[in-house]
């Protein structure tokens, strides 16, 4: 064969190549129409949320959603193991915080994504406690859902560190908007708090002072992860699957910093908190890999954690759930596949 017709004969293939992938590229694009835009209630465990809690709205904000054809609507929560929202995982009526509490104490539900696997918070007390064993005798945070809730639970746990019991101390109630001026107009003397109420509680007092680091004090604690009822799961495993795929997007942009200024204005305006205290945040939060980058979920801290729920008293010895009772790990990878594939960030790998 001629050099020429060899030519030739190339070039004609390499022309149908090319019209293949035009067709193909034509045929995803069509695919990735949407005739029907499927409804879904994206739960927020804290209202307002605290900026570990926006990968929903970021999703929303920058259409993440839209492109997966879902129709997301976030409604917010007063505490992510409140009445309501057990209520709402259990119903199947939104995706919400899902504990290895809930399953272990019967709840057909099961967790479908690890928002922010390391806990983000501080517990920040009043000037003169100095050890966890001076918490004896004074007024600790119960917000975000009373006796059970997380603020309770931590509050306990920094007890527990001092040597204390839960009666030891006076836990108050009240709404989660109510942490960060409880604590800084002495209403309160230790809470946990968020890095952007971190950051305001230092700006605006600064004789206060960090006790702790959660996320250092209990590191295989599973601070957020999204769940779903069972029968919901089974129903629509689709739909859920492209839900979470779109908020491990959003979970991304932050270590990514794509979007920046779109993703930081979606964030203060879900958050009603200025752009030094969200910026604050956002780097404490990347820093320390409090979001996840995947799933979220491993099978190691999650023995961990629901041994840890039994030594305390939240489960039943005998009715300890297993990690793949809690967590549907099948279908977390599917989400993560969905958005890529996985993925590391520094240090940052779940």
């Amino acid at each position: 064969m001629s050099w020429t017709k060899r030519t030739a004969l190339v070039g004609i293939a390499a022309i149908g190549l090319a019209a293949a992938d035009a067709l193909t590229a034509v045929a995803l694009a069509q695919d990735q129409k949407c005739t029907t835009m499927r409804k879904i209630n994206i739960g927020v465990a804290v209202a307002p949320p605290n900026v570990v809690h926006t990968a929903p709205y970021t999703a929303k904000a920058l259409g993440l959603f839209e492109k997966r054809c879902v129709d997301a609507n976030i409604v917010q929560f007063e505490g992510g193991q409140s009445a309501a929202a057990n209520a709402a995982a259990a119903q199947g009526s939104a995706i919400i915080s899902v504990s290895d509490v809930a399953v272990g104490r019967g709840a057909k539900v099961q967790q479908i994504w690890g928002l922010a696997p390391i806990m983000p918070q501080v517990y920040m007390v009043a000037p003169d406690i100095k050890t966890p064993a001076d918490l004896k005798g004074k007024r600790l945070s119960a917000t975000g859902g009373g006796v059970g809730g997380f603020n309770w639970r931590m509050g306990r746990e920094m007890l527990i560190k001092g040597g204390l019991k839960v009666e030891d101390a006076n836990f108050i109630s009240a709404a989660t908007a109510g942490r960060l001026p409880g604590l800084i107009q002495g209403q309160i003397d230790g809470v946990a708090l968020h890095p952007e109420d971190e950051y305001l509680a230092l700006k605006q007092k600064p004789t206060l002072h960090v006790l702790a680091r959660l996320g250092d004090v209990l590191p295989d604690y599973l601070f957020n992860a999204y769940g779903a009822s069972t029968a919901w799961i089974e129903r629509d495993r689709a739909l859920l699957r492209d839900t979470v795929a779109a908020m491990v997007e959003a979970n991304r942009m932050h270590y990514e910093g794509t979007e920046k200024a779109k993703v930081l204005k979606a964030v203060m305006e879900a958050t009603q908190k200025p752009q030094d205290a969200v910026e604050f945040a956002i780097k404490s939060l990347t820093e320390r890999c409090n979001w996840s980058v995947n799933t979220g979920f491993d099978k190691k801290r999650m023995e961990w954690h629901t041994q840890y729920s039994v030594e305390i008293g939240d489960i039943e010895k005998d009715k300890r759930p297993t990690p793949e009772q809690v967590s549907n790990f099948a279908l977390a990878e599917e989400a993560v596949k969905l958005a890529g594939g996985r993925k590391t960030y520094g240090k940052c790998t779940l």
